[in-house]
């Protein structure tokens, strides 16, 4: 399956509020609910079941109801249908997809994940992180199975002189922490992405976390927060070690966290960066349902439910979608259009700068370039201002998008793109959006802002907080429904 040459008509619904530098954006929340309207008109449509499978055969279900299939009501059927499902397998994470739909939607589904489709990429990926070949399963009411869900607690354990890291693509962040008090943080430039030689990361982080080891007596214990896919301790996909050749990755990546904890001897755990993101929600917020997203050098999100637990989903929500135009703006990695990471993150900004009239120089890197923005913000300069009122105004959209997918009551934002000025006229601009747009919304959900250097390092400080001490006699303290100090009252 290929993208629609145009978007159906159904789907088409501009936002109101339009973002400066995209007008054409095209909310996802829009298309689905203007598409329910004309399911109720209908009589209420037929359900498309969607279940999708994980490992030792944990699954997530969802289910929508669509028009009855035809020339005028396919084509969006479709579109919408597939974005969901795509929503859901990056939101979720898994190696199967069971989809009960009828033909004219299943089967376009299932070749587009086929080898060579539009979405081989995805399969592929999955394929890779869940050690079972990709398939999309066809299935009737029958068969179609319910869900499976197994929730684990994560964090919060403060005991101890521990080290904290959190690894992005343009710098790693580094934070030592002594029962709870944080008493060093450093953020660390590096370019992990164009080297082939893992050595080059290993000994980045290895040194790094000797210096801020240097600030504590001795190290109990070494968490850590990194963009990609981690299960066990073991790198199963991740784009920092995209340089790295396939055969090599295997051999010495996959497992590099388990030798780094053999070399120093301490309890070491690593898990998905917005795994940690949901943590540093929960530990500054001191609330359950939280959806916590970070804006890096891509975007990094995680989710904690009612009862303060993580669901086990993958929340890779960089690569969900949160624009309907076929023709939105490209992922250079999975080549999918109008997913997360164009939108929230340093990629985003430097699309849109020069829409807004901003100029860079040929070959100035991502960080530069926001960097570069964040100065003309602290100048005044109005189209910097645009630059970051527009991903205001497609957070604002994509909040209720998301509400379908997550039952969360608050949203903390973090990351280098909410660093100073630019950051504050972000978040009214999404809650401006909100109050305007999804009332509704807005009485459910709050968002949530940390102070400038918590939202750059808040994540390196709340990994820190992962590993369990095992004590003699003693079980280890935890912060369960307690407020964490994220970081010294003073530097």
């Amino acid at each position: 399956m290929s993208d629609t040459p145009a978007l159906p008509p159904l789907l088409s619904s501009a936002p109101r509020i339009l973002p400066p530098g995209d007008p054409g954006f095209r909310p996802p929340i829009l298309a689905y609910r203007r598409y329910a309207e004309a399911v109720a008109a209908a009589g209420g449509g037929t359900p498309v079941r969607i279940a999708i499978e994980r490992e030792s055969g944990l699954r997530s279900c969802f289910t929508t109801p669509i028009l009855p299939p035809g020339p005028a009501t396919t084509p969006a059927t479709l579109r919408l249908v597939e974005r969901i499902v795509k929503f859901l397998l990056w939101s979720r994470g898994g190696w199967r997809i069971l989809l009960q739909a009828p033909p004219e939607i299943g089967l376009p589904i299932r070749e587009a994940y086929a080898h060579g489709g539009a979405r081989g990429f995805d399969a592929a990926l999955m394929a890779r992180v869940y050690g079972f070949d990709f398939a999309v399963e066809i299935v009737d009411e029958a068969t179609c199975p319910e869900s499976s869900e197994n929730a684990l607690a994560l964090g919060g354990h403060w005991d101890g002189c521990r080290l904290g890291f959190d690894l992005g693509a343009s710098d790693f962040k580094l934070a030592a922490v002594r029962d709870g008090e944080t008493v060093f943080t450093a953020e660390i430039p590096w370019q992990p992405q164009t080297q082939s030689d893992p050595a080059y990361h290993y000994d980045h982080l290895r040194e790094g976390l000797r210096a801020a080891a240097a600030h504590l007596p001795r190290v109990d214990a070494i968490g850590g927060s990194a963009a990609g896919i981690y299960i066990d301790n073991q790198v199963r996909s991740a784009s920092l070690f995209r340089g790295v050749p396939p055969d090599i990755f295997e051999r010495t990546v996959k497992s590099m966290f388990l030798r780094m904890r053999r070399e120093w001897g301490v309890p070491l755990e690593v898990v998905n960066d917005g795994e940690v993101t949901a943590l540093a929600a929960r530990l500054s917020l001191g609330q359950p349902s939280v959806l916590g997203l970070a804006m890096g050098s891509s975007q990094a999100a995680g989710f904690i439910d009612a009862a303060g637990t993580l669901p086990g989903w993958l929340d890779e929500l960089a690569f969900a979608p949160v624009d309907m135009r076929p023709d939105a703006p490209a992922d250079e990695w999975s080549g999918d259009r109008g997913v997360g990471a164009n939108y929230y993150s340093q990629q985003a900004t430097a699309r849109l700068a020069p829409a807004l009239g901003i100029a860079f120089p040929a070959g100035m890197g991502l960080p530069e370039r926001l960097a570069g923005l964040q100065d003309l913000m602290a100048r005044g300069d109005e189209r910097a201002a645009g630059v970051f009122e527009t991903i205001g105004v497609y957070l604002g959209y994509t909040l209720p998008w998301y509400e379908l997918f997550y039952d969360y009551r608050h949203v903390l934002v973090l990351g280098r793109v909410l660093t100073g000025r630019g950051g504050d006229i972000l978040v009214r601009k999404a809650s401006h959006v909100l109050a305007e747009e999804f009332p509704e919304t807005a009485r459910r959900v709050t968002i949530h802002v940390l102070d400038d250097k918590s939202r750059r390092v808040g994540q390196a400080v709340a990994a820190a907080s992962l590993p369990v001490l095992k004590k003699a006699g003693a079980a280890a303290a935890t912060s369960d429904g307690a407020r964490a100090r994220l970081l010294p009252d003073a530097p």
